[in-house]
């Protein structure tokens, strides 16, 4: 596992969907980290599934969820910030990183309540830095874990195939179902589906 000081790759799944929650990972990788990690959209379905129990295996990782109504009320820069919060607090304990190195143009250094480490954002980061390619991966296939689970208590809206986007598939069971409780109300064609 990552030994003192080291450096935890962070990102995010699930900014755009209409429903379920946003996902952040955060990955301090360890000495027999797997080879092959790249951004988890580069990555097959298959290729995703096979790293993601490795990166479990042999790195340091964490995981913050936050789920649909928490996103209506904080909005989701917000909530994406908070979930990146709680995936490194997951990760670390008692310890304290050399660096968080975080996919996109925002840190949640001055926008989470509990962020206290230091950060740096790399644009692209998840194509350039290991860490947060493993981040990627683990974020989308707990996320799509999630959705998929989803799936079996709502089956209309598709979720097991477009976690929660705004495929015509879902956006034709909106219109004829109407919301679910995981669907973000704050969100415009959920908002336009409750004026149906």
């Amino acid at each position: 596992m990552a030994c003192l000081p080291f450096t935890i790759g962070v990102d995010e799944a699930g900014r755009g969907p209409l429903a379920g929650p946003v996902v952040a990972a955060a990955v301090a990788l360890g000495p027999a980290a797997p080879a092959g990690l790249a951004d988890s959209k580069k990555l097959t379905a298959r290729r995703r599934a096979q790293l993601d129990p490795q990166i479990r295996a042999t790195c340091r990782w964490g995981i913050g969820v936050v789920d649909a109504p928490t996103i209506d009320r904080i909005n989701i820069f917000a909530a994406t910030m908070l979930a990146m919060t709680l995936a490194v607090a997951d990760l670390l304990g008692e310890d304290q990183p050399d660096i968080v190195l975080i996919d996109g143009n925002h840190t949640p250094a001055g926008r989470a309540p509990g962020w206290i480490w230091p950060a740096r954002a790399i644009i692209g980061g998840d194509a350039s830095e290991p860490a947060i390619s493993a981040a990627s991966i683990l974020a989308k296939q707990h996320r799509d874990a999630i959705m998929h689970a989803a799936a079996q208590q709502w089956p209309h809206y598709g979720w097991e195939r477009n976690a929660g986007y705004g495929t015509a598939q879902h956006l034709a069971a909106l219109r004829q179902y109407g919301p679910c409780p995981l669907h973000r109300r704050s969100f415009a064609p959920v908002a336009q589906a409750l004026l149906i």
